[in-house]
């Protein structure tokens, strides 16, 4: 335990969750029943509601802000201008839990099977920032206050990209005026150890339309006459990435750097078992390059990954058929450097050059995200998590994923860390989302920590 945080104050609160574990899990099963599905439009407005009472509840001052798509909920609590202030970020909407079939128990009637809670949105974010309330709520029983101030951001358009999060965060910089930001969302390290991550990739989303005749036409009378459009874009495609896994779109590795020493040392740490990996996802191998090692691929590099690939005839049996259009869906993973608008241009560019006949389609993006390893904030954040874990956390410079982090990063200038809660097979996303009843209490007690130890900065 840290020498600045006294162990009573750890002890009283810590007290008060093991005494109201059940009581929390109870109110987090009903908070799982409110479907709020951004894309669907469903359950946002009353689960923003619900949310709005939680924060006045705990003495917030609290709004629905309304955006130009679903609300964000913001609440402040500013306990002494002269404490530091924590902004608590996450997002209250979920996935559309489609398909239906393939849960073992309806995606909004949580149930608890084996030590894990089933729903949707459990991991995926509502089990992560209740930890963050219900933290709060201790601190405020066990000892009247809370050590710091606390801004509380909830977006309620995360899973359908962010799309309206930097022109709100640009538009209420003095609403927002923190000195860290700390996000719970995503899962823990495969070896069930907690994480401190230090950056995000970005994304860019883009199609690519390759149009033949202005019909799909008979393959042996018109093969070899007219253009085929699929093979228009595999072409295309194959000047974008080479067999030796460098993607050769120009321009694309401008600004990408090699990592510190104090981010290789950091990647170096962790912990993987490439052939468990291998094994449990039934591969022969890992993609190329193979001597890249496992976790720059997730946090240095860029990649370029084909989501889709669609045209002609996808039916049983054959059809003859030379298709009339061709659309590949492309994404690329960004890092720190890299910005939406440049690589975009770059495609773009690429694309006019090789096959200018192909239309690109951009789909939109988000920038990448950086917070030094070496911040004033990671020492009292890896105490924190000694206090409430009794384990080390591992340090990663990047995660392989995409939040919308810039915008606290770039636009606000604020040291940003994810701290995920769930655990690695929490599988969000997809059907059977879980979250292991234990980590729930774990993150409650982590995040009590985390504003505890926080607090002792000047």
């Amino acid at each position: 335990m840290s020498a600045s945080v006294g162990e009573e104050q750890l002890t009283a609160v810590f007290h008060h969750i093991d005494q109201h574990e059940q009581t929390y899990l109870d109110r987090l099963i009903e908070y799982l029943r409110q479907p709020s599905i951004s894309a669907h439009g469903q359950g946002i407005a009353e689960v923003g509601e619900v949310l709005l009472a939680w924060l006045q509840k705990l003495g917030f001052t609290a709004e629905l802000k309304p955006t130009a798509g679903w609300p964000m909920v913001l609440g402040r609590r500013i306990e002494d201008p002269n404490l530091p202030t924590v902004m608590l970020y996450g997002h209250y909407d979920v996935q559309p839990p489609d398909p239906l079939e393939l849960w073992d128990s309806p995606p909004f009637e949580p149930t608890i099977r084996n030590g894990r809670l089933y729903a949707r949105g459990v991991g995926d974010n509502k089990g992560q920032h209740t930890a963050h309330l219900f933290a709060m709520e201790s601190l405020l029983a066990a000892h009247g206050k809370l050590p710091c101030n606390v801004i509380f951001l909830l977006e309620g358009e995360e899973e359908i990209g962010s799309p309206h999060i930097a022109q709100f965060i640009a538009d209420h910089q003095d609403e927002l005026n923190a000195d860290l930001v700390i996000i719970s969302d995503g899962p823990v390290d495969h070896s069930g150890q907690s994480t401190i991550e230090f950056g995000v990739r970005g994304i860019v989303s883009f199609e690519l339309w390759a149009r033949g005749a202005n019909q799909d036409l008979h393959s042996g009378n018109w093969g070899g006459v007219v253009p085929n459009p699929l093979w228009t874009l595999i072409h295309l495609l194959a000047t974008m990435k080479n067999d030796r896994g460098e993607i050769t779109i120009d321009g694309l590795y401008e600004h990408v750097e090699p990592p510190s020493p104090l981010e290789r040392e950091a990647l170096d740490k962790l912990p993987v078992n490439v052939a468990e990996v291998l094994a449990e996802l039934d591969l022969a191998r890992l993609d190329m390059p193979p001597e890249r090692p496992f976790f720059d691929r997730l946090s240095i590099w860029p990649t370029f990954t084909i989501n889709g690939l669609h045209g002609g005839y996808n039916g049983p049996g054959s059809k003859t058929v030379l298709p009339c259009q061709a659309v590949a869906k492309c994404d690329i993973r960004l890092v720190a450097n890299q910005t939406v608008s440049d690589i975009m241009d770059k495609v773009a560019a690429h694309v006019q050059h090789h096959a200018p006949e192909v239309e690109f389609v951009r789909l939109g993006g988000m920038d990448p995200s950086k917070t030094p390893i070496d911040s004033p904030f990671t020492v009292p954040i890896r105490q924190a998590i000694v206090a409430a874990q009794g384990k080390e956390p591992l340090l990663m410079p990047a995660m392989g994923g995409s939040l919308p982090n810039y915008v606290f990063t770039k636009t606000l200038g604020l040291h940003t860390f994810v701290i995920p809660y769930a655990n690695a097979d929490e599988s969000n996303h997809a059907p059977n989302e879980n979250m292991e009843v234990w980590r729930i209490k774990q993150g409650i007690k982590t995040t009590a920590s985390l504003l505890l130890h926080l607090a002792q900065l000047s």
